[in-house]
């Protein structure tokens, strides 16, 4: 059994920084696509960034700029760090893998097959 979890996060300022990360267990994910999602309660989980087996990156247009994602196949980790932090991105945010073997970063959630539990982040206005 794949599974992920999320680590980090925590509350900020407008204009600070977090960091999230993602380590997956039972089976090792160099090969496939690691994204990041966000959801705030009643509305559709939203993408955020994501990253190929050989860090071809994709960052949504609300957050480019800002974030950036990053993976460590050895660590079996993803980690996103997330700066210039505005209270938009307040959510809890999801690590997901796309055990598929796609070649791209996909951002559409049902693309994706492995969800963590979430970590929340939350900016201050």
């Amino acid at each position: 059994q794949v599974q992920v979890e999320e680590s980090g996060g925590g509350s900020v300022q407008a204009g600070g920084s977090l960091s999230v990360s993602c380590t997956a267990s039972g089976r090792a994910f160099s090969d496939y696509v690691m994204g990041w999602f966000r959801q705030v309660p009643g509305n559709d989980r939203e993408f955020v960034a994501g990253i190929t087996w050989n860090n071809v990156n994709l960052y949504s247009d609300s957050v480019k700029g800002r974030f950036t994602i990053s993976r460590d196949n050895a660590k079996n980790t993803v980690h996103l760090q997330m700066n210039s932090l505005k209270p938009e991105d307040t959510a809890n945010y999801y690590c997901a893998l796309d055990q598929t073997a796609s070649t791209i970063v996909r951002r559409a959630a049902r693309y994706y097959d492995t969800w963590g539990r979430g970590t929340q982040v939350t900016v201050s206005s």
